[in-house]
This record gives C-alpha cells, sequence and structure tokens, in this order.
C-alpha cells in the first residue's frame, strides 16, 4: 500500500513556501507572475482572513492547492473556488495532486461549502482529465449544455 502524501494547511508563516510554488506554477505554463516577493506579501495578508486557504503537500512542500471562499446566496455555507493546483513536475503521477485535492475539497465541505468550482483552460486537456476522473463536470446534472467562465479586465 502507497502512503498518502501529508497535507498540512499553510499560515501566514508560509506565505513564501506558498508564493514559490505559485511563481513556479505560472513559470511553468508561461503565465504572467508577479513574483515571489509580491505573491508573499499578499499571501500573508489573505492567509490570516479565513477566506483563502492554502494547502501544501510533501516534505518538503512540493504541491499547493489554494481554495478560496465566497458568500453564497444559494446555499447556507459558502461557494469554494479551487484556486490553484501545483505539483511540482518531477513529483507528478505520484498521488499528491490527488491528495491535494481531496483535502481541498474536505476543507471546502468542513468550512460548510456545499460545491467547490474550477475553472479550467479548454486545451489544458490534461488538468481537464484530472478533474473529470475525480467527479468534476462541466455540465450540470440534469442538462445538456455546457457551463462556461467568462472574464473581464477591469483594469485601465
Amino acid at each position: 500500500m502507497v502512503d498518502e502524501p501529508r497535507i498540512r494547511t499553510a499560515t501566514a508563516a508560509d506565505a513564501v513556501t506558498v508564493a514559490a510554488l505559485l511563481d513556479a506554477f505560472n513559470r511553468e505554463f508561461d503565465t504572467p507572475t508577479p513574483g515571489v516577493e509580491v505573491l508573499t506579501a499578499r499571501l500573508r495578508r489573505t492567509l490570516t482572513g479565513g477566506d483563502l486557504i492554502a494547502l501544501l503537500g510533501g516534505e518538503p512542500a512540493s504541491g499547493v492547492a489554494v481554495v478560496s471562499l465566497r458568500p453564497s446566496v444559494w446555499a447556507d455555507g459558502p461557494t469554494a473556488l479551487l484556486e490553484e493546483l501545483y505539483v511540482q513536475p518531477d513529483l507528478r503521477r505520484r498521488r499528491l495532486g490527488h491528495a491535494l485535492l481531496a483535502a481541498a475539497c474536505d476543507t471546502a465541505r468542513a468550512r460548510g461549502a456545499a460545491e467547490m468550482q474550477i475553472n479550467v483552460d479548454g486545451v489544458d486537456t490534461d488538468a481537464r482529465r484530472f478533474y473529470e476522473t475525480h467527479g468534476f463536470r462541466h455540465i450540470e446534472p440534469d442538462r445538456t449544455e455546457p457551463m462556461y467562465f467568462y472574464y473581464r479586465d477591469l483594469g485601465d
């Protein structure tokens, strides 16, 4: 039997570790990143509020899941959004991503969330396959049309 990877909830003291993993994630996929220093400062603020949860996996930490919780008018508890899920490339296919996703769902459920939402790029077939294997769907029950995520930049 394979031991499940150790998952723990990050604290503000772990902000630099979470930031480094998130920065590595964006750099791996050529996505803009503000850098570890900026992310660390943001995480030190947001990890103390309770509406953003970061989970670290492995020893030393080699994977991260970030979940945000927001109020919902459709449920008594919050809606959870899996903002990020990342495992360092050399440690993939060892169930760390599975353990992080399960812990993220368990944590959200424990905080009263009725559902977990995830946004995935359409071209990211590996991520889509991973989430679908774990029970996530892009079609609501009893519906036939897919759901879409829309985005608009509110900057300048």
